[in-house]
């Protein structure tokens, strides 16, 4: 490219960046292009892992991983990140768990970080989201979720669960993609439980 070509290239695009209206735009199509990637991530698991497992396991750090046929629901999130945008949540949490690990629950019976099972559990990811920035107002019945944002929820007595809302839709609003007991899976689902808890992350 010359000279002349490389600067009439960067005119257009300053030119095309001045457009009212034209960063919003930008700035909605990449976050919606990330949230299709972060769903199509998810939606990949669906066939693949096709069991629930929640037996402790000892993993690799980084990117740590138990067989894809199996999992529990945080894994659902932790693989969909971890492909869609090369982010590892055990990495990522277990740094915060070293540097703020009376932020988080006191269960379990740990003294210090796991990184085999911290990021596994549902309320040290709600924690770790939420010291992210990444909370949001949980709404009113099915409308106002979008694709993309990740619930929680309180299951009976299964304890805390996790999810993705999709961007497919049912008879009772968005689809989530899921692991509670069957694999992953993709269903209508989202209002089944207490929701306790809406976050999105590095997807906006």
């Amino acid at each position: 490219m010359t000279v002349i070509d490389r600067r009439s290239l960067l005119l257009g695009i300053g030119a095309t960046a001045a457009l009212p209206g034209c960063t919003a735009a930008r700035s909605k199509t990449q976050a919606t292009s990330r949230a299709t990637r972060l769903i199509a991530a998810a939606r990949s698991q669906v066939g693949v892992t096709t069991r629930y497992d929640s037996a402790y396991t000892v993993l690799p750090f980084p990117n740590g991983d138990v067989a894809r046929v199996k999992g529990v629901c945080t894994d659902v999130i932790i693989r969909a990140y971890r492909a869609a945008f090369g982010l590892d949540l055990q990495a990522l949490v277990n740094a915060h768990r070293r540097a703020a690990f009376a932020a988080y629950p006191k269960r379990w019976g740990l003294s210090r970080p796991d990184p085999s099972i911290d990021h596994r559990r549902v309320p040290n990811l709600r924690t770790w989201f939420a010291r992210r920035g990444a909370s949001l107002p949980i709404p009113h019945g099915a409308a106002g979720w979008r694709p993309g944002d990740i619930f929680t929820s309180l299951v009976d007595n299964r304890g805390t669960h996790i999810g993705l809302v999709s961007d497919r839709s049912g008879p009772n609003g968005p689809l989530i993609i899921h692991n509670i007991g069957l694999g992953a899976r993709e269903e209508d689902g989202l209002l089944a439980w207490p929701i306790t808890g809406r976050y999105r992350w590095s997807i906006d």
